[in-house]
């Protein structure tokens, strides 16, 4: 991916969190265009899509308050700063789920919002599965899970899965299960 420069005219933060920054910038986007934009400053993530020896893939139950609803998702969180995407990923998958993985591959790098956000998530497979204690954060409740080929099939078509980072991992794993990415 080519990124284009832009001149920012202004910039101003509406809010600061713990976990991210909202400004509104003022800029000078290529081809000439002028405009405010709303930009949710939000650091990188790590995805894992952990599938062991039988080929189910593990995905955690939580609440998700913007959603109003508990949510099966792949496991993920934020990269802290000074931390790799890969190790973030390690050190989610074991918070969350109590597994590790002997073996990693990234699958891809996107925006899951362009729009708005600067979060950009990083997306591995992993494989050869060691099973252990979860150590969520104190302000998390997981329910873990493995589900089937099959029954991920199913709770798509019947759009029970309905996160994001979720279908993008699913289907590419899947993809790449068929030799096709």
């Amino acid at each position: 991916m080519k990124r284009t420069s832009v001149k920012v005219l202004a910039s101003r933060t509406l809010c600061r969190t713990r976990i991210f920054e909202v400004t509104e910038d003022h800029v000078l986007e290529p081809g000439g265009v002028e405009a405010r934009r709303a930009v949710v400053r939000h650091g990188p993530s790590a995805v894992i899509v952990a599938v062991d020896a039988h080929d189910r893939v593990l995905l955690v139950r939580q609440y998700r308050f913007p959603a109003g609803a508990l949510l099966w998702e792949l496991p993920a969180g934020r990269v802290n700063p000074g931390e790799t995407p890969l190790a973030a990923a390690r050190r989610e998958l074991l918070e969350e789920t109590g597994y590790r993985a002997r073996r990693w591959k990234k699958l891809l790098a996107f925006y899951p919002s362009p729009g708005y956000v600067t979060e950009r998530m990083h997306l591995y497979l992993a494989t050869d599965l060691e099973a252990g204690e979860a150590a969520p954060d104190e302000d998390e409740r997981i329910r873990c899970r493995w589900f089937s080929r099959r029954e991920l099939a199913a709770w798509l078509r019947a759009g029970r899965l309905v996160d994001g980072k979720t279908l993008v991992g699913l289907l590419l794993w899947e993809r790449t299960r068929r030799g096709e990415s």
